[in-house]
């Protein structure tokens, strides 16, 4: 179960999201959500749900503003509108209510899928403090991100017969920053686009979501504690 909550980002811009809190009463660390291109809908929910399950405080910020759709040409008008700048003032946001929520320990992550993986990449270079990001299958334009700015570790994953964002363009990301004196761990697998979506049959590749989800549940262990 996830309950609707709201925050103010740093740009004082009104957010929404989603948040789901593990068992107990520990101090756990907090992961933040980006959605896909079809916004904030009950796959993203259940994905958060899913995170408090694995222990963590799990937070979906909700970059279109309660809009979701199953259009993909209403999903692509929704991204194209999307200004990363704005967005990653919004996850800033989301970040920054994380660390003061009574669940938290204060280590922040981010994780997001499609669209949200390309913001997830954004905001490893635009919101500072972040203790570990998890992209899955997204690419950001080039010239919205600055990877000397990353200071987080960074564990990537995508598949190799995803056409949009493909392993070529992870692993220039991956030569970047290793030029810059960064790394991430970039996992690759055999599935296509959104491989992690099991509301879309046609997408979904159970052994490669399930590999893919133990892998970033490990990495937020580490990272987050």
């Amino acid at each position: 179960m996830t309950n609707a909550i709201s925050f103010t980002s740093p740009k004082g811009r009104a957010t929404s999201g989603h948040l789901a809190i593990p068992e107990g009463t520990a101090a756990v660390g907090a992961v933040v959500l980006i959605h896909e291109w079809w916004g904030l809908n009950d796959h993203g929910r259940d994905l958060t749900a899913r995170l408090a399950k694995a222990g963590f405080l799990g937070l979906a910020v909700d970059l279109y503003d309660g809009r979701a759709t199953s259009d993909p040409e209403e999903a692509a008008k929704l991204m194209t509108a999307l200004d990363t700048y704005d967005a990653v003032d919004r996850v800033a946001g989301a970040v920054a209510w994380l660390r003061t929520h009574p669940r938290s320990n204060g280590k922040v992550g981010v994780t997001g899928f499609c669209m949200g993986g390309a913001m997830s990449f954004a905001a490893a270079c635009h919101v500072p403090g972040l203790a570990a990001v998890v992209p899955f299958y997204g690419v950001p334009a080039r010239d919205k991100v600055d990877y000397t700015k990353v200071t987080a570790p960074i564990q990537a994953h995508f598949a190799k017969t995803d056409e949009w964002a493909s392993v070529a363009k992870a692993a220039a990301i991956r030569d970047e920053l290793r030029e810059r004196g960064r790394d991430i761990d970039l996992c690759e697998y055999d599935a296509g686009h959104a491989f992690v979506n099991d509301t879309r049959p046609e997408a979904y590749h159970a052994p490669s979501a399930t590999l893919a989800w133990e892998r970033m549940v490990a990495f937020f262990y580490q990272h987050l504690g």
